[in-house]
Formats: structure tokens, C-alpha cells, sequence
């Protein structure tokens, strides 16, 4: 019986083992695409974090004197076309009193954005919409400064990155010591503590990496673009028998920048040009910006909000507050108002309870992602980005000490042998396929590569053992 046993136990053990070795293998191949990506995202996120929180990125940090009252609209607009040219797009009302007005302006060379103290009418700064150092590194962050080539490619390290959070934490399960599992073991040395830290911290940090990366790919071109924004969309229908525009809100957008939520973003914009709607501004009252800003403020927008002037004969004074733009810090009080550009009749009103379940949390988690909801929220990404920054670092050292010095081969976890179950782990990649197509194309890609060129030339197989 006790040898029935521990034959019993010797078996749990090798399979037990073929299991760890199958996951450290993955592990080890995802990390090897994934962790060049992880600190550049880890990077450049920092950058956008500390830039918007102590710089702004559309001017919303510009302080003025209170002098008295406002002058008047128009003056106010007549000052910004003298220092800029062009055509006035949207007005952006500070978050308190002591901060500047901004304006941004459509130009013939693009978007420009004018600060002006609205209260004596002098222009402060001109500049190029989104053309800083936190442009920049938003390029960076999502194209890789390659457009759509970067963004696949950034999507592929998203998707692997879930498949590297899933392994590990396999692998971290604890099996002995489960007290060093959760809390850094200080008294291991080389090797060992590495290991001990990279799967504590990594451990640690597991949950809302998997949040940064879902709300990553859902801004991704193919798995957000193509599968889930469409799906989480706001539906048209819920206009009321508003007549609808050919274009969407994403026209609203300017290249890489987005100015209206991401819910709202395919779903067609309501037309100006009927009695439809409901009361906005009074009857015989003028349709004017000011007297639109003017119904903003008594439906309730407070502190900063945008409004954005009609784009041609059909389009609509839109009254925008977005935590994803900065506007507020509380994205539960998003709100996006179309006005008729004729009648000044409300032609929709959406509000965060309109949404989606989909669109709700993509409401908050983009604002979570980019440390936009307090300062809890900058402080919380700035730890989290420099623990992603350590586990990408730690990962590398443990390669470097386990690779044998100067083997020319990477030195990777050994193929475990005769591992069950395989049809199951088939089942699972075909269903990461399906969620994840690019994740999956390449789980595709890795495989044929493992069976056909790894299993057949022997010199390769060599290289990458």
C-alpha cells in the first residue's frame, strides 16, 4: 500500500513538474517580446503622468490674476484671432477662476491653442495643439512613432502580457515556504532573491497590470477598434428619432488625440436642421457660444468644460465634460450635450448612467489608466509604473545569471517531455486566438516555428534551448 503510494505521489510530482516547466516555458518566450515594450509603456507613461500633473496638456495649468469680471465673448475672441488667425473650434473653460481661458483655433498648418486671461484679455501663450514633450511621448506610447505597424505591435505586447501575468502567476504558486510567496525574502542571495522579488512584486502588481493592459487594447486599433468599442458603443437609437449625421464623434477627434468619450466615439452624430430636440435655450433667444456656455453652466456643468463649435451646415454645438480630457477628476459626472446650431434645442444628452456597462468602465478606466482621478490615482500609477519597471529588469537579471557565460543560445526552460492534456492547451490557445486575434496569430506564428523549425534544424534548436 505505501509503495502503491508513493508511486502515486512520484507521478503527481513529474506531472506537477511538467506543468511548471510548460508555463516557465511560455513565460520565458512572451517576456522576451513583452519587456522592451513594458518599460517603454512604463516610461513614457510616467512622462504623460508628470507632465499633466504639474504642466497640463491643453493649458489647463495656466494661472491668472483675478481682476474683476470677465470681458466680453466676443472680445475675448477677437483678442485670440488677432494673436492667432483662423477659425474659432472650441472653447475650454478653466477649472477655477484663477486659471486661464484657452481657445483652440483651426489654421490652415492645424490646430493651435491660445491661453488668454479672460479677464483682461490678454493673450498669454500660443501653441501648437499637442505638438510637447507629452505629445511626444503619447506618440511613443501608442504608435511607437511608426502609426498603425507600432500599434500592433504594441497590441501584440498587450495581449502577451496577459499570457505572461497568467504563467507567472503559475509559476509563483506557492509550493513550500508560502510566507515568502507574499512578503520579499531578505535572507536568500544571487540568483534566489531575484527570483523571491520578481515573483512577489510580480505577484503584488498582477491585478491591475491585467487592468492597465484590458484598457490598453480596448484604445488598440484591431481588439478595441474592430471587436470591443463597437460592441460597447453608445447606440444610436437612444437619440429619439434625432436625425443623425454621416459622421461619427470620433470626427470630433484630431489625429492621435481624442476629444470625446470613448463609448461615443462610433456612434453617429446627431444633424442640426429640424425641429427635433428638446428645450435648450429659450425661444427668441440667439444661438450664440456664449448663451450655449450659458446652458452648459445651468444644466449643471461646473469647474472646466469644453464647447465645441459646429462643424458645416449640419453640425451641432456640442457641450463636453470628460475626465479622459482632464476636465474633472470624477468621471461619474461625464456628460456630452448636442446642441441644434439653429434652434438651440437640446438634441442629446448623455450622461456616464447612459452607458454601457462596456462604455461605463472604459469610462473609468481610461482616467484610472492615464492617473487622472486624484491624486491618489498619480501617486498609485507612479508606484505601479516603477514596479513594472523592476519586474522588467529583475526578469532580465535571472536570465542573465541562469544563461551559462558565454553559451551563444538563449538558454531557455527545457521542452517538458510527454505533457498530457495538450488537446486542452490546444482548446485554450484557440480560444485566446478568438479573443485576442493578433495574441493568437502569434501564439500561431511561435508554434509553427517551434514545430517546424526548431523540430527540424538542429543547429536552431541549439540556439534557442
Amino acid at each position: 500500500m505505501a509503495t502503491s503510494q508513493t508511486q502515486v505521489a512520484g507521478e503527481a510530482r513529474s506531472l506537477s513538474e511538467k506543468f511548471y516547466f510548460a508555463a516557465w516555458r511560455w513565460h520565458f518566450y512572451a517576456a522576451l517580446y513583452v519587456i522592451p515594450f513594458m518599460l517603454m509603456l512604463a516610461v513614457t507613461g510616467l512622462m504623460m503622468m508628470f507632465i499633466t500633473q504639474f504642466d497640463g496638456r491643453d493649458g489647463e495649468k495656466i494661472a491668472v490674476e483675478v481682476t474683476g469680471s470677465e470681458i466680453s465673448y466676443a472680445d475675448q475672441t477677437a483678442a485670440v484671432l488677432q494673436a492667432q488667425p483662423g477659425t474659432i473650434a472650441e472653447w475650454i473653460g478653466p477649472k477655477s477662476p484663477e486659471l486661464a481661458t484657452v481657445f483652440r483655433v483651426s489654421t490652415d498648418q492645424g490646430q493651435r491653442l491660445v491661453a488668454l486671461n479672460q479677464y483682461t484679455g490678454e493673450v498669454i501663450q500660443v501653441w501648437d495643439r499637442r505638438a510637447g514633450w507629452y505629445d511626444f511621448a503619447d506618440n511613443i506610447h501608442s504608435t511607437l512613432l511608426i502609426g498603425d505597424m507600432g500599434d500592433r505591435l504594441i497590441e501584440i505586447a498587450a495581449g502577451l502580457g496577459i499570457v505572461l501575468v497568467l504563467t507567472g502567476l503559475y509559476i509563483w504558486w506557492p509550493r513550500g515556504n508560502a510566507l515568502s510567496a507574499f512578503v520579499p525574502d531578505l535572507r536568500a542571495r544571487g540568483r534566489a532573491l531575484w527570483k523571491n522579488l520578481h515573483a512577489v512584486t510580480g505577484f503584488w502588481i498582477s491585478a491591475l497590470l491585467v487592468v492597465f493592459l484590458i484598457s490598453g487594447l480596448s484604445w488598440a486599433g484591431i481588439w478595441g477598434g474592430k471587436l470591443v468599442q463597437p460592441w460597447g458603443s453608445f447606440p444610436a437609437a437612444k437619440w429619439n428619432d434625432v436625425p443623425l449625421s454621416d459622421e461619427t464623434h470620433a470626427s470630433m477627434n484630431h489625429g492621435a488625440t481624442n476629444d470625446v468619450p470613448w463609448a461615443l466615439e462610433q456612434t453617429p452624430m446627431p444633424a442640426s436642421g429640424s425641429e427635433a430636440g428638446i428645450t435648450g435655450l429659450p425661444a427668441g433667444t440667439a444661438v450664440t457660444p456664449e448663451n450655449v456656455i450659458y446652458l452648459g453652466r445651468e444644466l449643471g456643468m461646473e469647474g472646466r468644460f469644453r464647447l465645441a463649435y459646429p462643424g458645416g451646415e449640419s453640425g451641432v454645438w456640442t457641450i463636453n465634460r470628460d475626465s479622459m480630457s482632464s476636465d474633472s477628476d470624477d468621471p461619474f459626472v461625464d456628460r456630452t450635450i448636442h446642441i441644434d446650431q439653429y434652434t438651440g434645442k437640446i438634441l442629446a444628452d448623455v450622461k456616464y448612467e447612459d452607458y454601457s456597462w462596456m462604455g461605463k468602465s472604459m469610462a473609468v478606466g481610461i482616467p484610472l489608466h492615464m492617473g487622472l482621478m486624484g491624486t491618489w490615482n498619480f501617486l498609485l500609477n507612479t508606484l505601479f509604473c516603477f514596479f513594472v519597471i523592476f519586474v522588467c529588469i529583475s526578469g532580465a537579471v535571472m536570465w542573465m545569471k541562469r544563461r551559462p557565460s558565454g553559451a551563444a543560445r538563449l538558454a531557455a526552460p527545457p521542452v517538458p517531455a510527454d505533457l498530457p492534456f495538450w488537446k486542452g492547451a490546444v482548446l485554450i490557445g484557440l480560444f485566446t486566438a478568438m479573443a485576442f486575434p493578433l495574441v493568437g496569430l502569434t501564439l500561431l506564428a511561435v508554434l509553427a516555428f517551434d514545430l517546424l523549425i526548431l523540430g527540424n534544424i538542429p543547429a536552431m534548436k541549439r540556439v534557442f534551448s
